[in-house]
């Protein structure tokens, strides 16, 4: 939706100035809202422009010191990189700024520069190991389709852990996989050990032992995954209505309510709650597909079917 600019004139100059108002209703008390990039008219809250780009740096300084040194061009920082993206590359086309061709003498000096230039951009072996386990990590997060934000996390995650000298003794893809299951956990996207263990090709008590590992090293607070947290996973997998996620959860909650969810795996009483959410809609899946997306076993999808349908006191006909 386009914008509608109205010049109004401001009482202290005389030159018009231009003033952004709401399509909709008129109004000129629009609000900026970083987080969704979206320009948003606070009195009818229609949502005048979106995907705005922040052209400003990644970075944040607070006195002019700060902005001197952080001051610099180029991409942002990011930590998936082992050099942090402040490297500089030679490329392979031989010629200069103008777009020329260059001399055969040129063409070996900067083919000898190419060269050192590779060899010193890992130039240690703590250089060399995170080039190595930050791909691996890319290479995860990939086969599990997991949001940057994951990625980025458990770069720092592994980075703490070099720092801390915690991978001497222990298998890099270990570490890594396990990284990214703490990244998980702290960001609360519900993945299970199995499915990272089955992306990385690790074994999963190898993921298990390192992620332990790195909990108590690292002396992290991991928060508990709560069973709500799967049912949209379970909703896009099955592909489900929109309306089965939404009574599934409001299953939970009432479950939550009478603590039936304390003492059961989160996965095992999700996918309960969707089995029972399914059923009223009509959309049935059977127990064994529930089971292979959550990957808990049936019996255990049937006893947690049981207590809620008896404590919350459903009439459910087969």
């Amino acid at each position: 939706m386009e914008d509608e600019v109205s010049p109004t004139l401001a009482p202290a100059s005389p030159q018009p100035v231009r003033v952004q108002r709401c399509s909709e209703c008129g109004s000129d008390r629009l609000i900026r809202d970083y987080d969704t990039a979206e320009i948003v008219c606070m009195d009818c809250g229609i949502v005048i422009a979106a995907k705005l780009q922040d052209r400003g740096p990644e970075w944040r300084a607070f006195d002019d010191e700060q902005r001197a040194k952080r001051t610099r061009v180029g991409a942002p920082l990011t930590y998936t990189i082992h050099d942090k993206g402040l490297s500089t590359m030679i490329d392979w086309h031989d010629r200069d700024v103008y777009g020329k061709r260059l001399s055969p003498g040129q063409k070996a000096q900067v083919y000898r520069l190419r060269k050192w230039q590779r060899r010193i951009r890992v130039s240690d072996a703590t250089e060399r190991n995170l080039a190595f386990a930050l791909s691996e990590i890319s290479k995860i997060a990939n086969n599990l389709s997991l949001p940057k934000n994951i990625l980025e996390t458990a770069s720092v995650i592994y980075r703490k852990a070099v720092k801390e000298r915690l991978i001497r003794g222990r298998s890099i893809q270990g570490v890594t996989a396990a990284a990214i299951y703490v990244a998980c956990r702290q960001c609360r996207l519900p993945r299970t050990l199995e499915e990272i263990a089955q992306a990385s090709n690790i074994n999963k008590k190898e993921v298990g032992r390192s992620y332990r590992f790195l909990i108590k090293e690292l002396d992290y607070t991991i928060p508990p995954l709560k069973p709500s947290q799967y049912i949209t996973k379970f909703s896009n997998q099955l592909t489900m209505q929109g309306k089965v996620e939404e009574i599934a959860h409001k299953i939970l909650a009432t479950a939550k309510e009478l603590r039936l969810t304390s003492g059961r795996g989160p996965t095992g009483i999700a996918a309960a709650a969707s089995y029972i959410a399914s059923v009223l809609i009509g959309e049935r899946k059977t127990q064994r597909e529930i089971a292979e997306i959550a990957q808990v076993t049936e019996v255990t999808i049937r006893n947690r079917y049981k207590e809620l349908v008896e404590r919350l006191s459903f009439n459910i006909t087969m």
